[in-house]
């Protein structure tokens, strides 16, 4: 396990970055600007730093020379991660002494595979594609949190393209197979096509809510049952958990999660039953 340290100012990626390399069993610190993270930097002495290069005060590019300038932390690799990329931005990332540079929203399969080479430990590096070669990180992820059975089939709903890969780059080495759906419409012609073992959706959707979804299903004789479980950063508070569960959702979960709690709730819905 190595540890890496997040730098960002935006609550939302923060969470995402954090997701995604807990999920790939990594250990996280995290900061919310420039100066908590060089302070972070010095105190703990991360294996790798994940850093945004826009902040307000120290930015990216500030905290990287800083870095770079410090015989005790020169060694540290830097993955520089920007949005609203502009022409030159990697070469400037570069300069300032980042070893790579990513663009939001990233591609978390193409991004923890930079990581790999960077890391001292690469017993650890994550597989660079989904299907058989996941089975990489398959092996460190326990039994008992593992598919209960093969096949699998997941379908995560959610109007981020974004979170639906961090899903996936989850969920698929524990042996699911992962289907995604933007929204209401998409999700029930998904279902009408395929079988799904268990549903995992958001509540906040562009294109229909989590709840308007699940009174669809509820309301049908074919997908009565079928496990279904909300995951949500947004619809935070006890009544709207508490509305979930009485339309009939099986739990009602709240982001940040820690990745082996997700898996233990998903295998236990699909284990218990409804």
């Amino acid at each position: 396990m190595s540890r890496i340290l997040v730098i960002d100012d935006n609550p939302i990626n923060l969470e995402l970055l954090t997701y995604l390399l807990r999920a790939w069993q990594h250990e996280v610190l995290v900061a919310c600007d420039g100066e908590e993270g060089l302070d972070m930097v010095r105190r703990h002495q991360p294996d790798l730093i994940v850093c945004d290069v826009q902040m307000p005060g120290l930015n990216g590019y500030d905290v990287a020379r800083t870095i770079k300038a410090d015989p005790l932390l020169l060694h540290i690799p830097l993955v520089a991660v920007t949005a609203n990329a502009m022409a030159g931005d990697r070469e400037k990332s570069l300069t300032a002494g980042f070893d790579c540079h990513f663009a939001k929203p990233i591609d978390p399969q193409q991004f923890m595979a930079a990581l790999g080479p960077l890391l001292a430990d690469h017993a650890m590096a994550p597989a660079v594609h989904h299907g058989a070669e996941s089975q990489t990180r398959a092996g460190v992820i326990k039994p008992a949190l593992r598919a209960p059975r093969t096949p699998c089939t997941l379908l995560t709903v959610d109007d981020g393209p974004m979170n639906v890969e961090y899903k996936r780059s989850l969920l698929e080495p524990a042996g699911y197979r992962v289907l995604g759906a933007g929204g209401v419409h998409s999700a029930l012609a998904l279902l009408r096509q395929e079988t799904v073992d268990l549903v995992l959706s958001d509540v906040n959707m562009a294109d229909g809510g989590g709840f308007e979804l699940i009174r669809c299903l509820r309301a049908s004789a074919r997908w009565r049952t079928l496990p279904f479980i909300f995951l949500t950063s947004s619809a935070r508070d006890s009544a709207s958990r508490e509305h979930g569960l009485q339309l009939g959702a099986d739990n009602y979960l709240v982001r940040p999660l820690d990745a082996d709690l997700l898996l233990s709730a998903v295998r236990d819905c699909l284990t218990t039953g409804r």
